[in-house]
């Protein structure tokens, strides 16, 4: 029980049915993938489905037809419904959790409790990452293991033409609003003075926060775009900067932006914010370079040094393509193949 089948979910999505016979009961609502696009979770997804309204899903977790249910942590009735369904029906329940940070809003401190009761009393829990099993295993979880984030790797590891405007090209793609760090991003690419040296920052995606960034000589704002335009983006860029801030009601669970461009060899720039990096995929000189959160300084000179050193861009970027190949659909379908199989034998004990 899931709120979207986005692009990058669908391969993983359909391994996961056909090693555990799983149906997908979608109930769409927000959604933080940039590359979601409308009608993706039409009927040519690859795997059952069925389209429901968060109010259906205690029902259907409850009617006896499943021998398991696994839910996400999107949507404000979903989570509670499954897992209270589950329970009534005496069926084994996994939680697959994201958040490795409370949310301070008012809706998140109200769901505190609750949701650490889910942690508590779930048969098993799938995380994104190390990050977010640690961050449940300090509220009581039992039984975790992680599934890692990961996107169809053969698609954005495709060799492509790629698109440049520069002689070195900066992209950021995804959501333009508040949280995915924006305006920290175009302060810190004019600090790091590159007008007059044949450079570009392209901004893929939507979103409100264009009006406030406003646009210099060397930034190119190019909208909402199909994944394979995004590949073709990556193609054509020297680095990736991922420069995400916390908020009051989100902080970036992953950031499946990364593991799109390391497939394409790019190193990556991202805040210390970014789930991908508390989790371990993207590694400080390793095969990239953190920086802190909302830190515009610390940012412009990331983006300088890999201006200035084509070398070390090589290298990291070689380093990013070596690591993501362990952030596969099937590594994922598995992880969370490993918590229903758990889940059953504490449901038998």
């Amino acid at each position: 029980m899931t709120n979207h089948a986005p692009p990058a979910r669908v391969r993983a999505f359909q391994l996961l049915h056909e090693r555990q016979d799983v149906v997908f009961a979608l109930f769409g609502g927000r959604t933080h993938h940039a590359a979601a696009e409308p009608g993706d979770d039409a009927s040519i997804l690859p795997f059952p489905h069925r389209r429901v309204r968060q109010r259906e899903i205690r029902a259907i977790a409850s009617s006896g037809e499943f021998r398991a249910v696994v839910c996400g942590t999107a949507g404000r009735v979903a989570l509670p419904g499954a897992y209270a369904g589950a329970r009534r029906a005496g069926v084994p329940f996994v939680l697959w959790a994201s958040l490795w940070a409370q949310p301070r809003s008012l809706a998140g401190i109200a769901g505190a409790l609750p949701l650490r009761r889910i942690y508590r009393g779930a048969d098993a829990v799938a995380t994104y990452g190390p990050h977010v099993s640690a961050y449940v295993a300090a509220r009581g979880a039992r039984n975790v293991f992680v599934a890692p984030q990961a996107v169809d790797n053969e698609f954005w590891s495709a060799a492509v033409p790629g698109r440049r405007f520069a002689q070195f090209q900066a992209v950021f793609t995804g959501r333009l609003h508040r949280e995915k760090g924006l305006i920290a991003l175009v302060e810190a690419w004019q600090a790091a003075g590159l007008d007059s040296e044949g450079a570009t920052l392209v901004l893929v995606g939507p979103g409100p926060e264009r009006a406030r960034a406003g646009a210099t000589r060397t930034t190119r704002f190019e909208g909402a775009a199909t994944p394979v335009e995004v590949r073709n983006f990556y193609g054509g860029a020297d680095v990736v900067v991922v420069p995400s801030i916390p908020t009051r009601t989100f902080r970036e669970p992953w950031g499946l932006v990364v593991n799109e461009a390391m497939n394409q060899g790019l190193p990556v720039i991202a805040t210390d914010a970014v789930g991908a990096v508390a989790g371990g995929l993207v590694r400080h000189e390793r095969n990239g370079l953190v920086v802190p959160a909302g830190d515009a300084g610390a940012l412009a000179r990331a983006i300088r040094r890999l201006h200035d050193d084509p070398g070390l861009r090589a290298r990291l970027g070689a380093q990013g393509r070596a690591d993501v190949g362990a952030h596969t659909a099937e590594a994922w379908a598995a992880g969370i193949g490993s918590a229903l199989e758990a889940a059953s034998r504490r449901g038998e004990a």
